[in-house]
């Protein structure tokens, strides 16, 4: 008989190899491939003809009639915003966040609501006593709540008592990496686990109708560790976001089957747990009795929420013959370069004896190409000292050609900031809507500067 057929499979990026190495060739770590016992391949196997064997399938036109799916709210509107209404049924949902950030914290909060409304939930926890699950409830005054707790890292044993009864309305696993399946071999967290472990809960929730959470541990870069194709096997993915050192906390969901992947949830961390923000400008504004060279207000957008934020550079000369430095934090670093390089070539502007210093307060993290306007003028601002009017807030998309361009939702950009007491508004010429402010168009960086400083 044919020897077996070998594979390893990397343990942070899961790319395979048909021979063991010190250092995969994909992501460059070293003494990360290991064997993988569950994925051995027989050359019969492989010879095998698929197209026999196999049973019919039944094939559907795409204009069949389908339901909506049914929502299980969760009580929480922010964690029901990022999810697009609630829990699907047979779905499953795979969080990650950092180490602390408020995963358990907040599945906790959403599993006692949807048990005091008379759904059966079940929550097992493979890294946590029971006990200790159950105190984190009282301490979060959610200790009376009908939640069905384990502590188990057994997948077959967690689908055999499940299996026992009436499958539960939501079934909580923290988490996935802790799980272990006697199908195959490998210590709990390698890839093959991770993937067997999954593959089969998933299954469960499908087959029973369960609605099921999967927490995921993150790499160092941010990413749910294990095998990529995790994130394939779910049908949403949830990013936790959030600094330990501030309060707030950003849901955000990366894929969803069932909705947008454009929305997010905003919480704080207190003392009794995670507490919705209806508000999440006021936590990135900076309230000041003056003005402040070098800030402004950006009415970023997220989803269909306007989220206002504040925008804040710095520069500093330095003496002749000195390397400039350039640091951001919140924001991209090739996009400031960029700004930067618009200033020179179309403004006349010389930041290349200064050093620059560019920072979204709050810890927040923008990602609107509209932040390019609010950008230049804190940098434009900062460098010529003149601080910028306290009601104003700016907003627009540069081009490298020097042109200010449009950008999506700008009247709800400006309603937003007239909600919170602004006045005028910076933006792109071809703005028609100014939403109750103050509208200065622009249609180049050049007119907006001499606007800036006054020519």
């Amino acid at each position: 008989m044919a020897k077996p057929k070998k594979r390893y499979v990397c343990q942070v990026c899961g790319s395979v190899s048909s021979q063991w190495g010190g250092q995969c060739a994909d992501c460059g770590d070293w003494n990360t491939l290991v064997e993988d016992a569950g994925g051995v391949v027989t050359p019969f196997q492989a010879r095998h003809n698929l197209q026999s064997g196999g049973r019919s399938i039944q094939l559907t036109g795409l204009d069949t009639d389908v339901p909506l799916p049914e929502r299980m709210a969760s009580g929480i509107a922010e964690l029901d915003r990022a999810l697009g209404g609630g829990f699907v049924e047979a779905s499953a949902t795979l969080i990650g966040g950092d180490p602390g950030i408020g995963k358990s914290t907040l599945l906790l909060q959403a599993a006692a609501r949807i048990a005091l409304r008379g759904l059966s939930v079940a929550y097992v926890s493979g890294e946590e006593a029971a006990d200790q699950v159950r105190l984190r409830a009282r301490r979060l005054g959610l200790g009376n709540a009908p939640v069905q707790l384990a502590a188990a890292t057994s997948v077959r044993d967690i689908l055999t008592t499940l299996g026992e009864g009436t499958p539960p309305a939501l079934l909580i696993i923290d988490s996935i990496q802790t799980m272990h399946s006697d199908l195959i071999e490998g210590a709990p967290g390698t890839v093959s686990q991770v993937r067997a472990s999954a593959q089969e809960l998933i299954r469960f929730a499908k087959e029973r109708g369960t609605a099921l959470v999967l927490v995921g541990h993150v790499t160092k870069d941010g990413s749910i560790a294990g095998p990529r194709v995790l994130e394939h096997m779910v049908d949403t993915v949830l990013a936790f976001e959030g600094e330990r050192s501030h309060q707030y906390r950003i849901l955000r969901a990366v894929k969803n089957r069932f909705g947008g992947t454009d929305e997010i949830g905003v919480f704080a961390m207190e003392a009794e747990g995670l507490s919705e923000v209806g508000n999440p400008s006021s936590l990135f504004l900076t309230h000041r009795d003056e003005n402040v060279a070098g800030t402004v207000v950006f009415p970023a957008l997220e989803g269909t929420r306007p989220v206002l934020v504040e925008v804040q550079a710095l520069t500093v000369r330095l003496a002749s013959g000195a390397t400039p430095r350039r640091a951001v934090v919140g924001w991209d670093s090739g996009r400031m370069a960029m700004i930067l390089a618009v200033l020179e070539a179309r403004c006349g502007l010389s930041f290349s004896a200064c050093e620059v210093y560019l920072n979204i307060s709050g810890g927040y993290r923008v990602q609107d190409p509209a932040a390019d306007l609010a950008v230049a003028a804190a940098l434009v601002s900062a460098l010529a000292e003149r601080p910028l009017p306290s009601d104003a807030v700016a907003f627009g998309e540069i081009a490298l050609s020097g042109e200010v361009r449009p950008v999506a939702h700008g009247a709800l950009r400006c309603r937003e900031a007239a909600k919170l007491g602004f006045g005028r508004a910076l933006a792109p010429a071809a703005q028609a809507e100014a939403g109750g402010l103050q509208l200065a168009g622009f249609k180049a960086l050049g007119a907006f500067v001499d606007h800036l400083l006054g020519r």
